[in-house]
């Protein structure tokens, strides 16, 4: 499946159950959900997806449940990236062989701190050697570094590197669209810029925000190709307060909470991220105008509102 199609990516949580292993049965039923909500395509693996806690075999198997589910109904990105690589290259060609996977998430090396020299290499180490499209995922609030507009330009001629998610400012996502090559997509990583970043000639988001909201955020985009403005901004001004609600503890621990709540059975994170605890969960509900106690007795609608 390829990206050209896709506006709205749900970065998908891992769902673990009460052992603290991955359930499949509630992944199955999380992702049907969400495509007939209007969602059109998931990164697997993510940082939503507590990654960094999964083991290899974990993230080997959750790919290919991942894959049969999806079953070729919309794009599914993988995240492969590491600071290593050599490792990144041997798990993305690893995973590259498990069908229903169409694309690797290859993240900006955390913790070396590379420059942009070295970013610039290590991708097209990558993207030379690795056996599916690469998106790229610049988040500097996680890596410690930010590959800058101009690197991410360069990169994006190399014929084997498709897209990248980009969470930094909506200027440097300008200076992208203007440069990139014609067959590259961009992607916004941050759920308040979902409207604007499409306005400004970006393909979409990779969105938290969408397993809660994917109704009004298909809404929102629908609307904007309609040429229905007024609309599409004013759900996106309603989503805002919401999606900045679902970062106020470490996620994915927000939306799991919601979705636990919903009938999703997610379950908890997994160490060093906390699950929340009935203090934060009311402040959670407050936060997104919803009831306390449903939330609490996991009794909310999967019709959150507007």
């Amino acid at each position: 499946m390829k990206l050209a199609d896709a506006d709205l990516l749900t970065a998908i949580v891992t769902p673990f159950g009460a052992d603290g292993q991955i359930d499949f049965q509630a992944l199955e039923k999380l992702t049907n959900y969400l495509i007939e909500q209007g969602s059109n395509g998931f990164v697997i693996g993510g940082t939503t997806g507590e990654t960094p806690t999964l083991t290899h075999d974990e993230k080997i198997k959750l790919y290919q449940e991942f894959g049969k589910i999806v079953a070729g109904r919309v794009p599914v990105i993988a995240g492969t990236g590491s600071n290593n690589t050599a490792e990144t290259i041997a798990f993305s060609n690893e995973v590259a062989e498990i069908p229903g996977i169409d694309y690797v998430l290859v993240v900006v090396p955390p913790y070396n701190k590379p420059n942009q020299r070295g970013m610039e290499a290590h991708f097209t180490a990558v993207a030379d050697q690795v056996k599916l499209p690469v998106m790229m995922y610049n988040i500097p609030g996680r890596t410690g570094v930010k590959m800058e507009a101009d690197t991410i330009v360069k990169l994006s001629h190399h014929h084997n590197i498709a897209a990248v998610k980009q969470c930094a400012s909506l200027e440097e996502m300008e200076e992208i669209i203007e440069h990139k090559d014609d067959d590259f997509a961009v992607f916004t990583g941050e759920d308040a810029q979902a409207l604007t970043a499409r306005v400004l000639g970006a393909d979409g988001v990779i969105s938290v925000a969408s397993h809660a909201y994917a109704p009004q955020m298909r809404k929102m985009y629908d609307a904007l190709y309609k040429g229905d403005y007024k609309t599409a901004g004013r759900l996106q001004r309603w989503l805002t307060p919401k999606m900045a609600a679902l970062f106020m503890f470490p996620s994915p621990s927000p939306v799991k909470a919601v979705l636990n709540a919903q009938g999703f059975e997610t379950g908890g994170c997994r160490l060093p991220i906390c699950t929340l605890n009935e203090d934060e969960e009311r402040a959670l509900a407050k936060a997104l105008d919803l009831s306390a106690e449903q939330l609490l007795k996991k009794q909310l609608p999967l019709n959150l509102g507007e």
